[in-house]
């Protein structure tokens, strides 16, 4: 009896079980247009003519990044340890660092807890803050918000976004899950339906976990799909909010809440020609300086990201240069 080398036997056995998996025992299929995935559903009966099903690549709309980057002279690399500025017209990406390495997000987290309470949860519910809520570890940027104070989920998300509430992402995890744990579960199940594969999230805020990480990728991913809402659209845009709420005695009460990016609130010029939409800032020790933006050339719209600057000024610095690549054609 002749022997066969075991690599090459469980190598034959593959790709015997890969043939059947295509084609049973039956004569392989012809496919016309094996780049089309109708035809290929149509091939293989997945669909019929009578039933007017569609099918489309899950990237078909979205820029595809390889593990190569893609730098450019005019953009200073050194100043972060990732980036990327994607055209969402054209589904390309114009510049990308490292954009599949696992970082830390500080609160750019929020653009994801913002997309799952907006989805999940209803503008008008209304929560009551509880002392489990607040507890933050000291120096952690809040909102302002009291045990027994009564807020809106839209109110909330105002605290959240412009002046990266950790307190208001606590109270809206509760509002739409029930709790902090449920509502990370959601996250990180949304995340992965839209293609951010490479993040875990372990809470709602991004204060510093090691097991809480994501790319600058995946945050294009995620934050794409949250500009598909037009309320998260306002939110991330809004310079000043006055937010309302009920006190603990019942007062009507207000709080003024200001935007913590610099090109929005005048810290920082905008580039000539740069429509900057909004977006959302994050900076802890170990995550370094991080902002996320949505902006315009034209009506040509992009996303650009840088992680872990060293600080803010070099934060900034990077993404006017990288805002400049933005092509005059749009």
């Amino acid at each position: 009896m002749k022997c066969i080398n075991r690599k090459k036997a469980v190598k034959i056995a593959g790709l015997i079980l890969s043939f059947s998996l295509l084609w049973g025992c039956g004569e392989p299929v012809e496919i016309k247009d094996a780049y089309d995935i109708t035809e290929s559903a149509r091939a293989y009966g997945l669909t019929s003519e009578s039933s007017g099903t569609s099918h489309s690549f899950f990237a078909k709309d979205l820029c595809v990044a390889g593990n190569e980057n893609l730098l450019s002279e005019n953009v200073t690399d050194a100043l972060s340890q990732a980036a990327g500025l994607f055209d969402l017209n054209k589904s390309t990406m114009i510049f990308g660092k490292n954009v599949h390495e696992r970082l830390y997000p500080a609160s750019t987290t929020k653009i994801l807890t913002a997309y799952v309470a907006l989805k999940h949860g209803k503008l008008t519910d209304s929560a009551t803050v509880t002392e489990a809520e607040l507890q933050l570890e000291p120096g952690s940027s809040t909102c302002g918000l009291a045990v027994g104070d009564t807020i809106t989920l839209e109110e909330l998300l105002y605290g959240l976004i412009l002046c990266s509430g950790n307190d208001a992402a606590n109270v809206i995890a509760d509002t739409v899950s029930g709790s902090t744990e449920k509502f990370v579960e959601l996250m990180n199940q949304e995340a992965k339906s839209i293609g951010a594969t490479n993040s875990n999230f372990v809470n709602p805020h991004g204060l510093q976990d090691e097991k809480h990480y994501t790319t600058v990728y995946d945050l294009y991913l995620i934050f794409q799909a949250a500009l598909q809402n037009e309320e998260f659209q306002k939110i991330i845009g809004t310079q000043e909010h006055n937010g309302q709420y009920t006190s603990s005695s019942g007062e009507a009460s207000v709080k003024e809440w200001k935007t913590t990016n610099k090109f929005l609130n005048g810290e920082k010029e905008q580039p000539e020609g740069i429509q900057i939409i909004g977006g959302k800032t994050g900076t802890t020790s170990s995550a370094g300086s991080c902002l996320a933006l949505y902006s315009k050339k034209g009506e040509a719209p992009y996303i650009s990201i840088v992680f872990k600057a060293d600080n803010a000024d070099s934060l900034y610095t990077e993404m006017t240069e990288l805002l400049k690549e933005i092509p005059n054609s749009g």
